[in-house]
This record gives C-alpha cells, structure tokens and sequence, in this order.
C-alpha cells in the first residue's frame, strides 16, 4: 500500500463509487478503501440474515419469509427518474451494461386520508379526484404533450416552460413519464441499488483503480499546514493528493444538519389502496399530517428481485422532528396494513464544513429522506467539479441505454 495515488477514496456508497469510477475514467491514478467487508457503505442492501444482525442480534430470521439470499433490502431506498441525472450519469460512464433496470409501477399521493393515484395520462388526469376541471385541462394539455415527447421535446419543453426550478422540474418529469411510458416517472434497478455501487466499482478497476474492503482504522494523515496527505490503516499508508470520504471518516469536518426516521417493513400484500402495485412511492405532505416535511412510502417488491416470492418491502422515511420514529412515523406505517416484520431506525445528515480546496478533502453529505436520486448526483456532480475543476458532460443520447433499459 506505500504507493502514491492522485485520489484516495474513504467508503464504499453510491456516491463514493461513482467518484471513483469517474475519477479513474479520467485517468487519475485511484484507490478505494472501505472499513466494511462489503461494498454500498451506508446505501447498501442486505439480505434476511444480515438484516436481522443489523437490528435483532442473534437472533434467527423465520423461516416463513423464504431464503435470506433472495432479499436485497435497501438502507437508502430511492427510486431513479427515468430521464434523471442519475441515468445520465450512468449512461456517460457505461455501467448500464452491468445494470437492468424495471419501471416503477406507480406514484400516488396522500390526500384528506386517502391514496390517490398521481395521473400519468390524459385519461387518468380527466378521471382523478384531486384537480378540478381548470386543472384537468392543464394536466391533460400536458399528458398529450407527454404522450408526442421525443428527444427532440427537450428543447422545446424548456422554450416553453422556462429554466427556473420549477419548471426544470415540469419538463424532467414529462421526459421521465415519456420514457418508458409507464405508471409512473420512476425506474429502479432489478437486485436492489445495491448493485450500483458495485457497478461503478467494476468500472473504477477497469480503468485501474485499486480496492481494498475491510481496512479497519483508516485515519487520515494531515501535513503541518493542514492538507490532507495520505491514509494510514494496519500500519500502512499511502500518499494521496486527493481524499475523497463521507461524513463518517473525518467527523471533525462535518455538521449535523438533522436526522431522518424510517421504518423498513417486510409484507406479504402491496400497500393498500395503489392498485396492487408491485412497485410504487406514496407521499404524504407536510400539510395533510400537519409537519414540517413531507413523509414518503416507498415499496418494491419480488418482482424486482429484492424479496422471497409474494414478499414486498416497504419503507416510510421523514425528516425526524422527535426522538420517536414509532410515532412520528404512524400515520405512515399505518397506510401500509398489515406487516409481517417491522424495523425503526433513526440516521444523522451531515454536511460537510471544511474547504476541500484548502485542505484537499472532499466530503460527502448525507443521505436525505427522499425517494427519489436527484440531490443525491447533483452533490456528486459538485464534488467531481470541486475535485477536477471541471463539469460533467451529460449531454448524452439516452438510446445508448437501451442494453440497461427495462426488462
């Protein structure tokens, strides 16, 4: 290990590997080191046994919820936009040949203590309870709209629409609707999102990035003007230019910003109420529960390959407001029905405070309650323009995916 690099990265997560597989696309000389046995750090998935060891010790998973190999529970659950950022992201480094992917059945929302769906055609927006008939027209206009989009759209939705957040938004969503002409925006990779850290990990070592799992102890080596230099770990270190981490392994150059609450259920149904939807995201707003932030449900299933034959997982995550996941997290819990196996858990966000530029550390922030990849990649996209001093092309073909696309 008592080599230089240009790049040592700290901890194996999504956003960690995909640094890494870009770094060493680009040439730079990389090392990946994670004090876990096991890749996807804090965004790994886990099968039966060791998610029982994560929340019930020794004890035994039942035998009634089928082989702990056939489930791949996510820790992070987030679904993909079909034309996000992510997928962009994916298709720029080609690791979509590692990857198959499945539309998302449905997304539906919370509203006066019902589920409703989240129309995704002309039909759909005429027929649904939560617009009246101003609305209907606009939601139909732009389902039409959908329904003719091609690449060529992409221009012409951003002339009309505007740049502003907003309406950036408007447009990801008719071009994410338009691409598989699904239920919903949403895609989700079969096994789990597990599988894509360890797809940019192949694609780190294919451009020659070293990885070492389970190096206990990594302690960053610092000279005497305060730039990081190295990492130390068994006794060994190697000299870095650049070290790339997340929150965990310099907790002396993060603050926490809140926590978020989730329960991870293990069901035999889907969630009620979202037309036997094997896969679907359900988002209660602030306002129907009376918060300060929206609550999110998120489901997948054995059909994507994450869970025994007729076993669906579901999640239900906030921004944590108490100390209580159990209540804070009711109202959605209780939408989901019956559950077989229920697990609460409450995890740190943290950003970074340090000046990468000042002290060569690059830290990742935390994970944020969402269901969805976006402000995941674009604090991927800012560290690999504050790593490299330059921006990202994604200006790519979205037909080059057609080898990842939906099964």
């Amino acid at each position: 290990m008592d080599e230089e690099y240009d790049v040592i990265v700290l901890g194996t997560g999504l956003k960690e590997c995909i640094l890494s597989g870009l770094l060493s696309v680009d040439g730079l000389k990389v090392l990946h080191m994670d004090k876990n046995d096991y890749y996807g750090g804090e965004s790994t998935s886990l099968n039966l046994n060791q998610l029982w060891k994560r929340f019930r010790g020794d004890e035994q998973p039942p035998e009634c919820l089928g082989s702990s190999r056939e489930y791949n529970v996510d820790m992070i659950p987030k679904f993909m936009m079909a034309n996000g950022t992510l997928v962009r992201v994916l298709i720029h480094a080609n690791v979509t040949k590692y990857l198959n992917f499945k539309a998302v059945d449905g997304s539906f929302v919370y509203n006066k203590k019902k589920i409703y769906k989240v129309p995704a055609t002309d039909v759909e927006a005429l027929k649904s309870p939560l617009m009246g008939l101003l609305e209907k027209r606009r939601a139909r206009k732009f389902f039409l709209f959908v329904q003719d989009f091609d690449e060529r759209s992409q221009d012409s939705c951003r002339d009309e629409y505007g740049h502003n957040h907003w309406t950036r938004s408007y447009c990801l969503y008719a071009e994410s609707l338009a691409r598989f002409q699904s239920g919903s925006p949403y895609i989700y990779p079969m096994y789990g999102l597990g599988e894509l850290p360890q797809a940019f990990a192949r694609l780190s070592a294919v451009y020659g990035g070293t990885y070492m799992l389970n190096k206990p102890q990594c302690k960053v080596e610092f000279d005497e003007s305060g730039k990081a230099i190295g990492v130390t770990s068994e006794g060994e270190t190697a000299k870095g230019k650049k070290i790339v981490c997340d929150p965990s392994y310099l907790p002396d150059k993060v603050q926490q910003i809140g926590k978020v609450a989730r329960a991870i259920c293990i069901m035999s149904h889907p969630i009620p109420d979202t037309n036997e939807s094997h896969s679907a995201q359900v988002i209660l707003p602030q306002k129907q529960l009376g918060r300060k932030s929206d609550m999110y449900l998120f489901c997948c299933s054995y059909a994507h390959n994450v869970a025994a034959k007729g076993k669906y997982i579901a999640f239900v995550l906030t921004e944590a407001e108490t100390d209580n996941p159990e209540t804070e997290l009711k109202p959605g819990v209780d939408l989901l029905g019956k559950v077989d196996e229920i697990f609460y858990e409450t995890y740190h966000r943290f950003v970074p405070t340090n000046d990468g530029s000042a002290d060569n550390c690059f830290i990742s922030t935390s994970y944020d309650a969402t269901t969805h990849f976006e402000s995941t990649v674009m604090d991927v996209l800012s560290m690999y323009t504050n790593i490299t001093g330059k921006v990202l092309d994604l200006s790519v073909d979205l037909s080059a995916a057609s080898a990842g696309d939906e099964q």
